[in-house]
Protein backbone atom coordinates (compact mmCIF):
# COMPACT_ATOMS: atom_id res chain seq x y z
CA UNK A 1 0.00 0.00 0.00
CA UNK A 2 1.48 3.25 -0.86
CA UNK A 3 1.41 6.22 1.31
CA UNK A 4 -1.97 7.85 1.72
CA UNK A 5 0.03 11.42 0.02
CA UNK A 6 1.35 10.38 -2.85
CA UNK A 7 -2.08 10.94 -5.50
CA UNK A 8 -1.15 14.43 -3.74
CA UNK A 9 2.03 15.29 -4.53
CA UNK A 10 0.83 15.79 -8.61
CA UNK A 11 -0.55 18.76 -8.47
CA UNK A 12 2.12 20.33 -6.49
CA UNK A 13 5.13 22.97 -7.94
CA UNK A 14 8.00 20.88 -6.68
CA UNK A 15 10.07 23.72 -7.83
CA UNK A 16 8.84 26.13 -5.20
CA UNK A 17 10.57 24.44 -2.60
CA UNK A 18 13.68 23.67 -3.76
CA UNK A 19 16.72 24.59 -1.78
CA UNK A 20 18.57 27.67 -3.76
CA UNK A 21 21.91 27.12 -1.78
CA UNK A 22 23.76 24.69 -3.64
CA UNK A 23 26.41 24.03 -0.61
CA UNK A 24 22.88 22.40 1.52
CA UNK A 25 23.62 18.84 1.56
CA UNK A 26 20.53 17.62 2.84
CA UNK A 27 17.24 16.54 2.14
CA UNK A 28 13.68 19.61 1.48
CA UNK A 29 10.80 19.67 1.19
CA UNK A 30 11.20 19.02 -2.86
CA UNK A 31 12.40 15.79 -2.07
CA UNK A 32 9.92 14.78 0.30
CA UNK A 33 6.92 15.49 -2.37
CA UNK A 34 8.86 12.88 -4.70
CA UNK A 35 9.23 10.16 -2.35
CA UNK A 36 7.27 7.02 -3.44
CA UNK A 37 8.26 5.02 -0.37
CA UNK A 38 6.07 2.13 0.85
CA UNK A 39 6.23 3.30 4.45
CA UNK A 40 5.52 7.20 5.72
CA UNK A 41 8.50 8.40 6.23
CA UNK A 42 9.49 12.05 8.21
CA UNK A 43 12.13 14.64 7.09
CA UNK A 44 13.91 16.41 10.26
CA UNK A 45 16.59 18.42 9.69
CA UNK A 46 17.36 17.26 6.22
CA UNK A 47 17.24 13.73 7.45
CA UNK A 48 14.99 10.97 6.45
CA UNK A 49 13.64 8.82 9.44
CA UNK A 50 10.89 6.47 8.56
CA UNK A 51 7.72 6.10 11.01
CA UNK A 52 6.55 2.55 12.22
CA UNK A 53 5.01 1.26 9.99
CA UNK A 54 1.78 -0.10 11.65
CA UNK A 55 1.59 1.27 15.15
CA UNK A 56 -0.29 -1.20 17.57
CA UNK A 57 -3.75 -1.62 18.22
CA UNK A 58 -3.14 0.52 21.61
CA UNK A 59 -1.40 3.35 20.24
CA UNK A 60 -4.46 3.73 17.66
CA UNK A 61 -6.74 3.34 20.44
CA UNK A 62 -5.22 6.27 22.29
CA UNK A 63 -5.06 8.33 19.45
CA UNK A 64 -8.04 8.06 18.46
CA UNK A 65 -9.40 8.35 21.97
CA UNK A 66 -7.59 11.50 22.95
CA UNK A 67 -8.16 13.17 19.14
CA UNK A 68 -11.89 12.80 20.07
CA UNK A 69 -11.76 14.44 23.46
CA UNK A 70 -9.63 17.36 21.85
CA UNK A 71 -12.05 17.92 19.27
CA UNK A 72 -15.53 17.71 20.93
CA UNK A 73 -14.19 20.31 23.21
CA UNK A 74 -12.48 22.45 20.46
CA UNK A 75 -16.00 22.15 18.41
CA UNK A 76 -16.86 25.80 17.66
CA UNK A 77 -13.50 27.52 18.76
CA UNK A 78 -11.03 28.97 16.42
CA UNK A 79 -8.69 25.90 17.17
CA UNK A 80 -8.23 22.77 15.26
CA UNK A 81 -7.35 19.05 15.88
CA UNK A 82 -5.56 16.62 13.36
CA UNK A 83 -4.54 13.46 13.89
CA UNK A 84 -1.52 11.78 11.59
CA UNK A 85 -0.91 11.35 8.57
CA UNK A 86 -1.05 14.84 8.72
CA UNK A 87 1.80 17.06 7.44
CA UNK A 88 3.65 19.87 9.87
CA UNK A 89 6.50 21.61 8.27
CA UNK A 90 8.99 23.68 9.94
CA UNK A 91 11.54 26.14 8.09
CA UNK A 92 14.02 28.53 9.11
CA UNK A 93 13.25 30.93 6.40
CA UNK A 94 10.53 33.23 6.96
CA UNK A 95 9.45 32.58 3.65
CA UNK A 96 9.61 28.83 3.55
CA UNK A 97 11.45 28.88 0.75
CA UNK A 98 13.60 26.46 2.37
CA UNK A 99 11.90 23.54 4.07
CA UNK A 100 13.99 20.95 5.70
CA UNK A 101 11.80 19.42 8.40
CA UNK A 102 8.52 17.69 7.63
CA UNK A 103 6.91 15.52 10.85
CA UNK A 104 4.04 13.98 11.47
CA UNK A 105 2.87 14.47 14.72
CA UNK A 106 0.19 11.72 16.28
CA UNK A 107 -2.00 14.97 17.29
CA UNK A 108 -1.81 18.33 16.40
CA UNK A 109 -3.54 21.62 17.51
CA UNK A 110 -3.18 24.42 15.75
CA UNK A 111 -5.05 28.14 17.04
CA UNK A 112 -3.47 30.19 14.24
CA UNK A 113 -5.70 29.18 11.10
CA UNK A 114 -3.14 31.11 9.23
CA UNK A 115 -0.86 28.32 9.04
CA UNK A 116 -3.03 25.70 7.77
CA UNK A 117 -3.01 25.04 4.01
CA UNK A 118 -4.09 21.80 1.99
CA UNK A 119 -0.94 20.39 2.60
CA UNK A 120 -0.83 20.57 6.04
CA UNK A 121 0.25 22.86 8.78
CA UNK A 122 2.96 25.77 7.80
CA UNK A 123 5.27 26.08 11.10
CA UNK A 124 4.51 25.38 14.43
CA UNK A 125 1.58 23.91 16.06
CA UNK A 126 0.32 25.24 19.35
CA UNK A 127 0.39 21.76 21.11
CA UNK A 128 2.05 18.51 19.56
CA UNK A 129 0.99 15.00 21.40
CA UNK A 130 3.26 11.65 20.39
CA UNK A 131 2.59 8.30 21.38
CA UNK A 132 5.47 6.17 21.80
CA UNK A 133 5.66 2.74 20.25
CA UNK A 134 9.19 0.75 20.65
CA UNK A 135 10.07 1.41 17.01
CA UNK A 136 10.51 5.35 17.10
CA UNK A 137 10.51 6.41 20.75
CA UNK A 138 14.19 7.98 20.03
CA UNK A 139 12.91 9.77 17.11
CA UNK A 140 9.92 11.15 19.35
CA UNK A 141 12.30 11.59 22.88
CA UNK A 142 15.43 12.90 20.98
CA UNK A 143 14.84 14.66 17.29
CA UNK A 144 11.65 15.81 17.67
CA UNK A 145 12.22 17.25 21.30
CA UNK A 146 15.02 19.47 20.17
CA UNK A 147 13.02 20.16 16.70
CA UNK A 148 10.03 21.32 18.85
CA UNK A 149 11.79 23.10 20.78
CA UNK A 150 13.66 25.44 18.50
CA UNK A 151 10.82 25.98 16.34
CA UNK A 152 8.12 26.85 19.44
CA UNK A 153 5.83 24.56 19.73
CA UNK A 154 4.36 25.83 23.17
CA UNK A 155 3.57 22.34 24.51
CA UNK A 156 5.07 18.89 23.53
CA UNK A 157 3.18 15.89 25.01
CA UNK A 158 5.10 12.31 25.52
CA UNK A 159 2.13 9.64 26.36
CA UNK A 160 3.43 6.05 26.64
CA UNK A 161 0.60 4.10 25.99
CA UNK A 162 1.93 0.52 27.83
CA UNK A 163 3.23 2.02 30.68
CA UNK A 164 -0.19 4.57 31.44
CA UNK A 165 1.99 7.77 31.64
CA UNK A 166 2.06 11.29 30.31
CA UNK A 167 4.72 13.67 30.41
CA UNK A 168 3.84 17.34 29.72
CA UNK A 169 6.52 20.12 28.38
CA UNK A 170 6.17 23.75 28.47
CA UNK A 171 7.72 25.53 27.04
CA UNK A 172 9.32 28.40 29.02
CA UNK A 173 11.49 30.97 27.27
CA UNK A 174 12.56 29.26 24.75
CA UNK A 175 13.52 26.29 27.02
CA UNK A 176 11.13 23.06 27.65
CA UNK A 177 10.33 22.42 31.49
CA UNK A 178 8.76 19.06 31.97
CA UNK A 179 6.07 17.91 34.68
CA UNK A 180 6.35 14.81 36.56
CA UNK A 181 4.92 11.92 34.91
CA UNK A 182 1.11 11.93 34.92
CA UNK A 183 -0.77 8.46 35.16
CA UNK A 184 -4.60 7.00 35.26
CA UNK A 185 -6.61 8.62 38.19
CA UNK A 186 -4.91 11.81 37.59
CA UNK A 187 -6.14 14.75 35.69
CA UNK A 188 -4.14 17.24 33.53
CA UNK A 189 -4.84 20.16 32.00
CA UNK A 190 -3.06 22.79 29.34
CA UNK A 191 -1.55 26.55 28.95
CA UNK A 192 -2.57 26.08 25.34
CA UNK A 193 -6.60 25.67 26.07
CA UNK A 194 -7.52 27.61 28.96
CA UNK A 195 -10.46 25.63 30.71
CA UNK A 196 -9.74 22.30 29.33
CA UNK A 197 -9.08 19.02 31.59
CA UNK A 198 -7.92 15.69 30.33
CA UNK A 199 -8.56 12.55 33.25
CA UNK A 200 -6.59 10.25 32.03
CA UNK A 201 -8.31 7.39 32.81
CA UNK A 202 -11.05 8.68 30.16
CA UNK A 203 -7.68 7.85 27.96
CA UNK A 204 -6.17 4.85 29.23
CA UNK A 205 -9.06 2.73 30.08
CA UNK A 206 -10.80 3.06 26.98
CA UNK A 207 -7.59 1.84 24.79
Amino acid sequence: MKPYRIPEKENIDVSAFREPDATFSGYTYADYLKWDFEEIVELIKGKMFAKAAAPNRRHQAVSMTLSRILGNYLLGQKCKVYAAPFDVRFSKDPDFKIIDSVVQPDISVICDQSKLDEKGCLGAPDLIVEILSPSNSQVELLNKYELYQEFGVKEYWIIHPVENTLQINVLVDGVYQPSRLFTTGQKVTTTVLPGFELALEDVFEES
